[in-house]
């Protein structure tokens, strides 16, 4: 008689891909001969966002290896704040040490989250999830950096269709996290009908500001919006505005209130 096997903490897709997205990263960063060099639209250099992304994946190893680390309280402020007060603590600011840093510690959360079961409850900066979320919620937090340090640089950035979907997890669990306190005050009250072009499909719907995230839509949706992978990974995180995806026809919406569309990545307020 076979005994059952347990089953894997993080799926060596999502595994690989951490891998890989750190390892891009920094091939990235060893091209930078200057980290002061600035991201356009953010407050810090390349040299900063890099020294965040080693601390930051090392924090998500600790936490894979079942230690509790305390960073902010969850909210976007909160998690702002620790964020700059850890950087003051961190000198490094050399791309290509940064480098050997980001794969290092990489390396780390996919050796220690491998051998513990996959509904270990990890305590992370945005509340408590299971290990395969917190793997997606690294790599999520690697391709958004990423991305702006690929930006500065002029490099080509290392997202694309089979990242986004590995990021989902984290993005859905996220959402209702990450709620603006202006949407909150204001007591938001719509459903909307979320589409990953060729991938997944769910719902967001807002009840006097407060947001859950379902499969199904659980009424008549308000606005339905179907995104470009990438697109809708950008808008997410900040990255890209809904005018420019709307301009460029990344993104379609319809329903009966279609003009929410433009809003809706301001309805959250990203860490």
């Amino acid at each position: 008689m076979s005994v059952p096997q347990e089953k894997v903490a993080v799926e060596p897709r999502l595994s690989e891909a951490i891998a890989v997205a750190a390892e891009r990263i920094a091939e990235v960063l060893r091209s930078c001969r200057d980290g002061a060099v600035r991201i356009p639209g953010a407050e810090w250099s390349v040299g900063e966002a890099a020294a965040h992304l080693v601390q930051a994946n090392e924090l998500m190893a600790a936490l894979a290896e079942g230690r509790e680390q305390p960073y902010g309280d969850g909210t976007p402020g909160s998690l702002a704040a620790a964020n700059a007060e850890a950087l003051a603590a961190f000198g490094e600011r050399d791309p290509a040490v940064l480098a050997e840093g980001i794969v290092k510690h990489a390396v780390a959360f996919n050796a220690a989250a491998a051998p513990r079961p996959a509904d270990s409850t990890c305590v992370t900066p945005m509340g408590a999830m299971d290990l395969p979320t917190l793997a997606s919620y690294l790599l999520t937090h690697m391709l958004a950096h990423g991305y702006d340090m690929a930006v500065a640089l002029r490099r080509p950035h290392m997202i694309d269709r089979d990242g986004v979907e590995l990021c989902l997890p984290f993005l859905r669990t996220a959402m209702p996290r990450a709620v603006s306190p202006r949407t909150a005050a204001a007591r938001h009250n719509a459903c909307y009908d979320l589409r990953v072009r060729g991938g997944e499909r769910f719902a967001v719907t807002f009840t006097d500001g407060a947001a859950v995230v379902t499969g199904e839509p659980p009424r008549r949706p308000d606005c339905t919006i179907v995104s470009e992978p990438v697109t809708f990974f950008l808008l997410a995180m900040g990255r890209r505005t809904p005018t420019a995806a709307l301009l460029g026809g990344n993104i379609v919406a319809w329903g009966r209130k279609p003009w929410l569309a433009p809003g809706f990545p301001g309805l959250f307020a990203v860490p």
